[in-house]
């Protein structure tokens, strides 16, 4: 086994968590966006994309009283493989039980904590396919808890390749990538799994990317505040000890 890694080398290090007044006014700036981008008719250049029937098979674990994920959509083929967490099983060990060897067109993987735009699955599947991204998430909202900030929406765009794709609220797979990645390790936490998958990208060429038109909600619960942050380091500290990853000033600049 190779030298543990610092911390350092896989935190965001920054704070992530929004409330109070600084949500508050977060908020204000959120709505002010969602109007900006309502007029600029960037939604409806994503809703004129031709994009072709795809297979969509959407994965997410749940807690009672949260409903697991079910994005409608109007134009693919959408199949389902949610179920409630399971004692003893990590999310990671858990979606590899709901998917099992089963692929798709897309992947979407949606925790049961965040809230999701209109025509999410439709327009986000027409974005990742027009970019000709392997691995893409939905931006946060600023008002989001989000432990990256270069996840959270950024205006006056409709998406932007990255160097980074984090391992939730909502992440994307495309078929060459679950070919490559699935099953997930079987992790309790998975903290540092978005930096490996950024090294793989990097080798292989896979474009990455984060879609700010189409910004989800995480605002119910901080990253992290239902497990032990040291048990999640430690599990990050073992899995990246022996395994290429992106460091998070890597994925930063």
């Amino acid at each position: 086994m190779s030298a543990v890694p610092a911390p350092e080398t896989f935190l965001s290090g920054e704070h992530g968590e929004v409330g109070g007044r600084r949500g508050a006014l977060r908020r204000i700036a959120d709505r002010t966006l969602d109007g900006a981008l309502a007029l600029s008719g960037a939604l409806r250049r994503i809703d004129r994309l031709e994009t072709p029937r795809r297979d969509v098979l959407v994965s997410g674990i749940y807690r009672r009283p949260n409903a697991p994920p079910q994005p409608p959509s109007e134009h693919h083929d959408v199949r389902l493989a949610v179920g409630e967490i399971e004692p003893g099983l990590g999310k990671f060990e858990r979606l590899n039980t709901l998917i099992g060897d089963a692929r798709a067109d897309w992947l979407v993987v949606i925790d049961d904590d965040v809230e999701l735009p209109p025509r999410f699955l439709d327009r986000f599947v027409a974005i990742c396919e027009q970019r000709g991204f392997d691995l893409a998430q939905p931006a946060q909202t600023l008002a989001s808890h989000a432990a990256w900030g270069i996840v959270r929406r950024r205006p006056f765009g409709l998406a932007r390749e990255s160097r980074f794709v984090e391992i939730g609220p909502v992440t994307a797979f495309s078929r060459r990538a679950q070919d490559e990645l699935l099953p997930f390790p079987a992790l309790r936490y998975g903290w540092g799994l978005d930096l490996h998958w950024a090294a793989l990208a990097a080798e292989r060429g896979w474009r990455l990317g984060i879609v700010d038109a189409l910004p989800v909600r995480h605002e119910s619960a901080p990253v992290g505040a239902a497990y032990s942050a040291d048990a999640a380091i430690e599990e990050a500290q073992r899995f990246l000890a022996d395994r290429p990853y992106l460091s998070s000033s890597e994925v930063r600049g």
